[in-house]
């Protein structure tokens, strides 16, 4: 007499065959260097990009061995070719960082229907584990893939909590981080579930049509200081490629050196500095 297969049922230390992230940053450090790995690890993460990010650290040194090498045998200058290595080392960080800001662009634009479909499927009576799991099904990408994430944990016996405790890192939204904490409490507590989703679906929309009326009233400022980034590296390049000496003339005086270091710090500072605004402005 064959035995009849039973299924195997969730359970919590099933979680460990899951596949961990690569990451660089280690946990109860706060030097300089481990900020820069977490701000690294957290910027693959959000970008949604599938490979290593040991590649894109290869790809770095690549593009800055092309670029630099490119320099060299145009104007045969070491002090233009390292500039030219240190700046195609940053294209592939920079292309990340788009990408990062257009996936998460995308996700807020899904983020109110999701959460509007995930209102109407708790009206029908099933459990917030069943109705985040048909969710996620229906999701569009890239907010389906991490609803799809979250549920496959769950569905490898994770409690809710725990599954979504890092989305919102995944992501980098705050959105999100309201939304989890939606979940969570109202499967602990009860509640009105229905009514808070569409209120916060609703909340969403709102913000969104702020930011946009926001963007749209502050474009120039925004160009304006986009083009004041960009000028001081283009014209550093012209002169650098108009005169193979530019640089080692430059920095042949104490005054040069100075006035070099300087204006790089600065630009630095203020890069960084209109950066984090820009930043501020589109947060979700």
């Amino acid at each position: 007499m064959a035995l009849e297969a039973k299924p195997i049922q969730p359970r919590a230390e099933f979680q460990s065959i899951l596949r961990h992230r690569e990451e660089f940053a280690t946990d109860h450090q706060d030097d300089v260097s481990n900020q820069v790995n977490r701000w690294f690890d957290r910027l693959m993460i959000q970008s949604g990009w599938s490979i290593s990010p040991t590649i894109v650290l290869m790809l770095c040194l690549y593009t800055g061995i092309a670029i630099g090498g490119t320099a060299f045998v145009i104007q045969e200058n070491l002090l233009s070719t390292a500039f030219a290595f240190c700046a195609g080392c940053l294209i592939p960080i920079l292309v990340a960082m788009i990408v990062r800001s257009r996936r998460q662009t995308t996700m807020m634009k899904q983020l109110p229907a999701v959460i509007e479909e995930l209102a109407r499927a708790a009206k029908t009576g099933r459990s917030l584990d069943d109705c985040f799991q048909m969710v996620a099904e229906d999701a569009p990408s890239p907010l389906g893939d991490e609803f799809q994430v979250c549920a496959r944990r769950m569905q490898m016996g994770t409690d809710m909590a725990t599954a979504l405790e890092d989305m919102p890192e995944r992501t980098g939204l705050v959105s999100l981080n309201i939304l989890a904490t939606t979940l969570v409490v109202h499967q602990q507590t009860g509640g009105d579930l229905v009514e808070v989703l569409e209120r916060l679906s609703q909340t969403i929309r709102d913000r969104l049509l702020f930011l946009g009326r926001l963007r749209a009233a502050t474009i120039a400022s925004r160009a304006t200081a986009i083009l004041m980034i960009a000028i001081p590296p283009l014209v550093f390049t012209f002169f650098a490629m108009r005169d193979p000496e530019y640089l080692n003339n430059l920095m042949a005086s104490s005054w040069g050196r100075a006035a070099t270091t300087t204006a790089v710090v600065l630009q630095l500072v203020g890069s960084i500095w209109v950066l984090r605004i820009l930043k501020t402005s589109q947060r979700g």
